[in-house]
């Protein structure tokens, strides 16, 4: 919106020729959405309170601890960072890009499903809100819309393909299989954000990063010269994914703001399987879902946790691990949240890097 106006008055303000670069917006988006956390919070929290108050926000097979100190925060949180996502990136954000409309389609319509299934947790008798085979229902149709558009509607010459990290100008041809293969990147991405989403600001910090690395890759694919010099595949107008991506990461550091030990407000599935769906698709749309596998591995290894759990329990009646996800494990060994959140903040970052790496080493 920003971008259009100044476009209208350049001619009589030649200064504004500011607003055409996408580092300068995106900076813009990034406070913008810090700033719409903070004006918003303090209202989205009492309401949340009001209208939670005396009703189950914790699942009732967590560790005492949790059902003792964290009772009565309220969820939903993702509320809050939605709406200064959403907002922020509208704001600066080219709006005729249709890669843009694209991902915030995707983000409400997980964001969507993610609200319905705290609402009923919290509207039912028991906490358990939608079933996991319903939510996987729905997460699939709004992925299959999101992957039609991508064939059907963008000018889009990779589509079927996967880029490799560490190899130069080669991409795996994945035919008909690619969507069954976008499927998983979405969708995995999602519930892995929201199986990491167990400790006070635990999952956010890990979506930053994740955030932060996608948005610079999207601004380098995006730009013709940077891409040819780094040996990445060129994807016109991607580059404006790098103000969606700051709008999330302002979104999400307003949010860890309340978010943090002890939290004021929880994420809820409102706001870790919209975010999720986010990096998912952003990663898609800028050939980097190998590299999102690598940045964002806290949330493979919180999500493998629940799978090897799962399978061991149900073949051989035996647990690996005191409790799933991963972080639950380490709070049954005795270590203290706060210790937890921030070794595996570490991690992400680590991760992080070790993404980042692969856009040099080719």
């Amino acid at each position: 919106m920003l971008y259009y106006l100044s476009l209208f008055f350049i001619q009589d303000f030649s200064y504004l020729n500011i607003f055409k670069y996408i580092t300068f917006r995106s900076g813009g988006a990034l406070l913008t959405s810090l700033v719409l956390s903070f004006l918003f919070a303090p209202a989205i929290i009492n309401w949340l309170k009001k209208n939670q108050k005396n009703k189950k926000t914790i699942r009732e097979d967590l560790p005492n601890k949790h059902l003792i100190k964290k009772r009565g925060t309220p969820t939903m949180g993702g509320l809050l960072i939605l709406i200064s996502f959403v907002l922020s990136t509208l704001l600066w954000a080219d709006i005729k890009n249709l890669y843009i409309w694209l991902v915030l389609a995707i983000t409400f319509g997980f964001g969507a499903i993610g609200f319905i299934d705290d609402y009923f947790k919290l509207t039912s008798i028991n906490n358990k809100g939608l079933k996991a085979g319903t939510k996987l229902i729905f997460q699939f149709l709004i992925s299959s819309i999101t992957i039609f558009f991508l064939y059907n509607l963008f000018e889009y010459q990779f589509i079927n393909t996967l880029a490799v990290p560490f190899f130069k100008n080669f991409l795996l041809d994945l035919g008909v299989f690619f969507p069954i293969f976008a499927f998983i990147v979405i969708i995995g991405t999602s519930n892995g954000v929201n199986l990491t989403d167990g400790l006070d600001g635990l999952a956010v910090v890990p979506v930053i990063t994740t955030a932060t690395c996608l948005g610079l890759i999207a601004y380098l694919v995006g730009n013709k010269i940077f891409s040819d010099y780094l040996n990445l595949f060129f994807v016109a107008g991607a580059g404006e994914l790098s103000i969606l991506s700051a709008s999330l990461v302002g979104s999400c550091l307003g949010f860890l703001w309340y978010n943090a030990h002890p939290a004021k407000i929880f994420m809820g599935d409102t706001g870790s399987l919209s975010i999720g769906a986010a990096l998912g698709s952003i990663s898609i749309i800028i050939k980097h879902e190998i590299v999102l596998f690598i940045i964002g591995f806290l949330f493979v290894l919180e999500t493998m946790s629940v799978i090897l759990q799962v399978t061991s329990f149900k073949l051989f009646k035996k647990r690996l691990f005191l409790m799933s996800p991963l972080h639950h494990h380490f709070e049954k060994k005795g270590w203290h949240e706060n210790t937890i959140v921030i070794r595996f903040w570490i991690l992400a970052i680590i991760f992080a890097l070790i993404g980042l790496a692969t856009l040099k080493i080719r």
